[in-house]
């Protein structure tokens, strides 16, 4: 027994020192399941990249993706970033009139979009504010003011209710010192109208009323209202105050939105209401400015005060009417803000978009 057990042991032995050069070769590293597993030491002598997965295939190597895939390190994550959020476009730049030199009569069609706000400037240095644009445009027409150093309004004219033409006039009453305040004896219910004449009695002031024939106190011009001549009702655009002023042999007419009715009745009244420059009524409505007040004006200059809209202003009919009379026509939706310059003889014109025709 003890002999077999000893010609066993050396049996094993013989084999283990047989297999010695084999085990000393061959791949190490735990195979898995599939059969295969990763060198890691004399990959080189058997055609491999150190870590690279391979099956033994009969004394080679065969290399293959694994079923499992090597776990790897979890990738580090960016930190999160803030969203941020979108950028609005932003508003483009307020063109603004040149500031022309004192000594002259001076108008300024602002261009408020699809609304009226002009402003006078006597050659004695003295402001008049005709209406002041929507209520978004409070704002620029205060920028405007200030860019051609006003400070005091000697007067400001409210033609009529309507928000277009008043919703910035209470960013102009808070911003600058405004002496009297002109307007018809109108009045509306929306909040934008009632802005206004808290704004009003907040400075101190109280309401002129605009009737025909009532004078601005001026140096050196002539400033006389020739319209509202009856009352209108709820027409709100025919009550709109009228606007004449006069220097030396030049002269300007403001219309406001004033329509048929009260063009009509200021033909029938024998007011004279010839100039050389009309602020066409209405934004060139065809409501506005029809072809008798066209004749009795003759107007050799139209300045139309109008922005992007869904109303056909101006329109076709009434540019065409101008054209007929060879007026120049200028807008503020083409030309951006329109300066006049009288010096009681000749007009001259600038616009802020240039060109001039």
């Amino acid at each position: 027994m003890n002999m077999i057990k000893k010609t066993s042991v050396s049996l094993f032995l013989s084999i283990i020192l047989i297999m010695l050069p084999l085990i000393a070769n061959a791949h190490p590293g735990r195979t898995d399941s599939n059969g295969g597993h990763y060198c890691r030491t004399n990959c080189a002598k058997w055609g491999l990249e150190n870590g690279e997965y391979h099956y033994h295939n009969g004394g080679g190597s065969t290399t293959t993706t694994p079923a499992t895939p090597k776990p790897t390190a979890k990738p580090t994550q960016k930190p999160e970033t803030k969203r941020s959020e979108p950028t609005a476009t932003p508003a483009p730049a307020l063109l603004l009139p040149k500031k022309q030199n004192v000594g002259t009569l001076q108008v300024y069609y602002f261009d408020v979009g699809q609304g009226d706000s002009t402003l006078i400037r006597t050659p004695k240095n003295q402001y008049i504010l005709i209406d002041g644009g929507n209520n978004n445009q409070g704002k620029n027409v205060v920028k405007y003011l200030e860019s051609l150093g006003v400070k005091t309004l000697d007067a400001m004219v409210a033609t009529h209710p309507d928000a277009d033409h008043i919703g910035g006039l209470d960013d102009v009453l808070k911003a600058v010192d405004v002496k009297a305040v002109y307007a018809p004896k109108v009045s509306h219910t929306t909040e934008t109208y009632k802005d206004f004449l808290t704004a009003v009695k907040n400075e101190g002031r109280t309401i002129k009323p605009v009737t025909k024939g009532v004078t601005i106190p001026l140096t050196g011009i002539n400033a006389k209202f020739l319209a509202p001549v009856n009352t209108y009702s709820d027409d709100l655009n025919d009550w709109s105050a009228v606007l004449k002023v006069t220097y030396k042999n030049n002269s300007f007419l403001f219309t406001g939105d004033a329509e048929l009715k009260s063009e009509n009745d200021m033909l029938a009244d024998g007011l004279d209401l010839k100039a050389d420059v009309l602020k066409v009524g209405h934004h060139g409505s065809s409501s506005s400015t029809s072809k008798p007040f066209i004749d009795a004006v003759k107007p050799k200059y139209a300045v139309i005060s109008v922005g992007k809209n869904n109303y056909g202003h101006p329109d076709s009919g009434i540019l065409s009417r101008l054209k007929n009379i060879n007026a120049t026509i200028f807008r503020t939706d083409q030309k951006g803000s329109i300066t006049a310059v009288s010096d009681g003889n000749k007009i001259t014109f600038t616009t802020t978009k240039g060109g001039l025709k």
